[in-house]
């Protein structure tokens, strides 16, 4: 071996052929979670009304997607994000007519392009679609709300995958902590309302929960870049959730979401703006 030749890995000595067949895209892991949630659910408790909407919503966002990414960055972008986006816009939305499915992918996708702060996201764009469409429609649209009630199976299966999953990536710590926020403040809101605790806890056994655990307050791309500052934003989310839910909003979860994600976004890019002001520019290198 000659001087400036190193030691090359036992992966590195693999073909690149090889290596690329061991090698996993951890952006399918999304997919596969929320596919096996949509199957679960679906199979427990019939949760769509129609495989047409649901059809819709993913083909809207897929196509939205292509076109946007190719238009903006002159290239075609990879589509688990769009297939998640869709597929929870197809979840999650109820309605009788067509259109607020192919609608709410399209404001969902759009928003990945359009609402953007120095180059970042600032809403998740599944809730940001949804969310819209709840506010400006709410004699059209509506959401799902079936909970798992006492077929557990299903739910633990999900939640185990969806924790092996979030735990894979990096982002599991996010999701514990809504969780256990929104434990704690169903304790208070049971001291409050006077109503049983379990009453309070139930809503987060659906299916409509684990997409907004897994999925949309952990979105690497609207989520703020400390740890703990991405525990603290979901604990932030919970406690105004709390706050809606006491209010008697509906949707408290999407809307909290809604508020509070872009407002911890927004507060993180004026920071490092700031930052990088301060420090002033940097000394070209001799």
């Amino acid at each position: 071996m000659s001087p400036g030749t190193a030691a090359l890995s036992p992966a590195e000595a693999l073909p690149s052929r090889q290596r690329s067949r061991r090698a996993f895209d951890n952006r399918l892991l999304g997919p596969i979670l929320i596919t096996c949630i949509l199957i679960a659910a679906h199979l427990s408790f019939g949760i769509l009304e129609g495989y047409e909407g649901t059809a819709l919503a993913i083909v809207t966002a897929i196509l939205a997607e292509m076109a946007l990414g190719r238009l903006t960055y002159g290239r075609w972008p990879h589509l688990a994000s769009a297939y998640i986006t869709g597929i929870s816009v197809g979840i999650l939305v109820r309605s009788p007519f067509m259109w607020p499915y192919a609608l709410g992918s399209l404001i969902s996708i759009a928003t990945k392009y359009v609402l953007r702060l120095k180059g970042r996201h600032l809403w998740n764009p599944s809730n940001f679609g949804v969310s819209a469409e709840l506010f400006l429609a709410p004699a059209t649209v509506s959401l799902l709300s079936i909970q798992w009630g006492n077929t557990v199976w299903p739910m633990a299966v999900i939640w185990l995958l969806g924790a092996v999953i979030v735990w894979r990536v990096g982002r599991l710590h996010i999701s514990a902590t809504y969780v256990a926020s929104f434990l704690l403040f169903s304790v208070v809101r049971s001291g409050v309302t006077g109503n049983p605790w379990l009453a309070n806890v139930a809503p987060i056994t659906g299916p409509m929960y684990q997409l907004f655990i897994f999925f949309m307050v952990t979105d690497p791309k609207t989520t703020v870049r400390p740890r703990w500052a991405q525990c603290l934003v979901v604990f932030l989310v919970a406690f105004v959730e709390m706050l809606l839910r006491l209010a008697e909003v509906v949707y408290a979860p999407f809307y909290a979401l809604f508020l509070v994600g872009p407002a911890a976004m927004a507060t993180e890019i004026w920071l490092e703006s700031r930052r990088q002001v301060s420090r002033g520019p940097e000394a070209p290198a001799s």
